[in-house]
């Protein structure tokens, strides 16, 4: 599992995104479309057409960093939470983790957990 603050948001694109794109393409799809700040620190995850690769765009400390991920087999299984007028989806960290190990999120059952609610 990745470890991330709490205070970071992943924002996943709900269109297939070119994935020639690069950092300025992709931080104006985040701007534009997604209607998020790219230099905000938060994640934006794109995946192309087939859901055969994944890029992540986030700024770190001086620039923007992408990881791009490429499937050899399968397809990276998004769970959609998507209403027709949204442009983005929000997920949490264990979702992407599921997301970038190539897990299902609609079928994982997970055990209760307590969380501090304040």
């Amino acid at each position: 599992m990745m470890l991330l603050p709490q205070s970071v948001r992943i924002f996943v694109a709900i269109e297939p995104v070119d994935m020639r794109k690069s950092f300025e393409g992709l931080s104006q799809i985040a701007r534009s479309v997604m209607q998020q700040e790219p230099l905000s620190g938060h994640l934006f995850l794109f995946l192309n057409r087939a859901a055969t690769h994944v890029k992540i765009l986030m700024w770190t400390r001086g620039g923007f960093t992408i990881v791009y991920k490429r499937l050899e087999k399968g397809r990276f299984a998004f769970a959609s939470r998507i209403d027709a007028s949204a442009k983005s989806v929000e997920i949490d960290v264990a979702e992407l983790s599921m997301l970038l190990e190539g897990l299902d999120a609609s079928k994982a059952k997970g055990a209760r957990r307590w969380t501090h609610v304040g």
